[in-house]
């Protein structure tokens, strides 16, 4: 059971499968990602792209039944762990026989990545592709120093940058900071991490010594209150020398949600479902326009890329982050493309990365003011929610069936069906689809990443009440959840962590 899913469109899924297919060109399609289950939308959804099943997947969790490529290297079958060191140093873990297998293969393969690294180049070999955005550009154009300058070259008007200077030497006084960029609560960022790395917010002196331990320049900023935001944006070239640029729904993104035992943590999770204020949609795509257009002027820049924005309680847009490539979002946003009838946009993503031409796709400037309305008007929209284990000793995930379709109950989860798209499962009718769970053997060390939880909902079964605050069915779902947390004595664990 799909919720409110129009058909994707048949003749569209069969052009965009037969152009993967061709650019492809028969070698072997590989994703090197986190999560063995990565590009799940493209295969297992609506309109599936049967081209766009891996096969090998080679990352740190398992996937699972449907979620599943042809064949998985997880290294949390090998160590039966998982925390926040394995989740770092998973490529090292698999390392030699990712490299095997991938030179056993019948032809070169195409490894599909977040982005291009020294590893994935050895690892796909001689005559072997990495369909991933360059690293080193990745790099420059994710600098948090230099992206007030990438707006400002992009055209971005100035009411749509958050107030900031660049430091390239030494931080100055926290007095002299709050006096340039006019905020007491500053937000201090350098380099091109993910996932909140290389972000302090400064409050005191202690905070700023915090971030002057980072390695500059440094980009410091006036701390704005909001919905963050999280927009995914395709550019793909025209054949005349220029880009076109879609942009999908702007989402709202919650951050800074702490439970004691389990819980989100930093970065919460994106529902896509909640409208926007008209003119704040129409500006933010504009701009990501813009942005996307510069990117190819400046550096050829062709592929997927995220915006992240805040959009305040008086209805302002203020970008403050830029995300060189696909990442871990895209996973669900592409949701938003199949309740348009289209297929998602990272079967664009890796044709146009091998060269090929995603003919399948409608005129942008059609897309985007469709975008627009989508976004404006009260409808079903996708959402996800980090599973995070935040207490203080191991644990496992017990008394469950694995990722699949739940239903929170009795103060526990129950199994109502298979699934592995977030459309599964009707967040509306209280059910929710658990990806990436780790298996039952498992240790889960404190910080780890348990999975997420997914659906569609048309608002009411949103799991966010507010930018930093869980909704009763978000708090429900967590609750459930920790319910199959089972201690683990450290006499009785089976593994020791490395």
């Amino acid at each position: 059971m799909r919720a409110w899913m129009a058909p994707v469109d048949a003749g569209l899924t069969e052009a965009a499968g037969t152009a993967l297919a061709r650019a492809l060109g028969g070698r072997p399609l590989v994703s090197a990602e986190r999560f063995c289950s990565s590009m799940r939308t493209l295969y297992a959804g609506p309109g599936a792209l049967t081209q766009a099943r891996p096969v090998l997947a080679i990352g740190c969790y398992p996937g699972w039944g449907q979620a599943g490529p042809h064949v998985v290297l997880a290294a949390e079958d090998r160590t039966g762990i998982r925390g926040p060191a394995e989740r770092h140093a998973w490529t090292v873990a698999v390392d030699s026989e990712a490299e095997r297998l991938l030179a056993g293969m019948s032809k070169p393969p195409v490894i599909a990545a977040w982005y291009s690294t020294g590893r994935l180049r050895r690892w796909a070999g001689t005559g072997g592709t990495v369909a991933a955005i360059d690293g080193d550009l990745r790099a420059v154009i994710e600098d948090k120093a230099a992206f007030d300058a990438l707006l400002q070259a992009a055209g971005v008007p100035q009411r749509m940058r958050i107030s900031c200077v660049r430091v390239d030497g030494t931080l100055p006084a926290l007095h002299v900071l709050r006096r340039r960029v006019g905020s007491r609560r500053l937000v201090v960022q350098s380099g091109a991490d993910s996932g909140g790395r290389g972000t302090v917010f400064v409050d005191d002196a202690a905070g700023l010594e915090r971030a002057a331990a980072m390695s500059g320049p440094y980009k410091v900023a006036a701390f704005v209150t909001g919905w963050s935001s999280n927009t995914t944006v395709l550019s793909v070239p025209d054949g005349r020398g220029g880009v076109a640029v879609y942009v999908d729904r702007p989402s709202h993104k919650a951050i800074g949600i702490t439970r004691a035992g389990i819980g989100p943590g930093k970065s919460a999770g994106n529902d896509w479902s909640r409208p926007w204020p008209e003119r704040a949609g129409a500006e933010l795509v504009d701009a990501a326009v813009r942005i996307g257009r510069h990117l190819w002027a400046e550096h050829r820049m062709a592929g997927l890329f995220g915006l992240d924005a805040l959009l305040t309680d008086d209805g302002q847009v203020l970008f403050n982050e830029i995300n060189c490539r696909n990442q871990g979002t895209t996973e669900v946003s592409a949701v938003n493309q199949q309740l348009r009838g289209l297929p998602p946009f990272l079967a664009a993503h890796l044709t146009a990365l091998l060269g090929g031409r995603p003919d399948w796709l409608p005129d942008s400037d059609v897309f985007n003011h469709a975008t627009i309305r989508a976004a404006v008007r009260p409808g079903p929209g996708p959402y996800y929610l980090k599973l995070r284990h935040r207490g203080a000793g191991p644990v496992r995930v017990s008394g469950l069936r694995g990722p699949g379709v739940y239903r929170p109950g009795g103060g526990r989860l129950v199994w109502v069906r298979p699934g592995a798209h977030p459309a599964d499962a009707n967040a509306d009718l209280g059910e929710v689809l658990l990806a990436n769970l780790p298996a039952e053997h498992v240790v889960c060390l404190p910080g780890t990443e348990l999975g997420t939880t997914e659906a569609l909902t048309t608002g009411n079964g949103t799991p966010f009440a507010a930018p930093h605050q869980l909704s009763d069915f978000g708090d429900a779902v967590l609750d459930a959840l920790a319910a199959h947390l089972t201690p683990v004595r450290p006499e009785s664990r089976e593994v020791t962590p490395s």
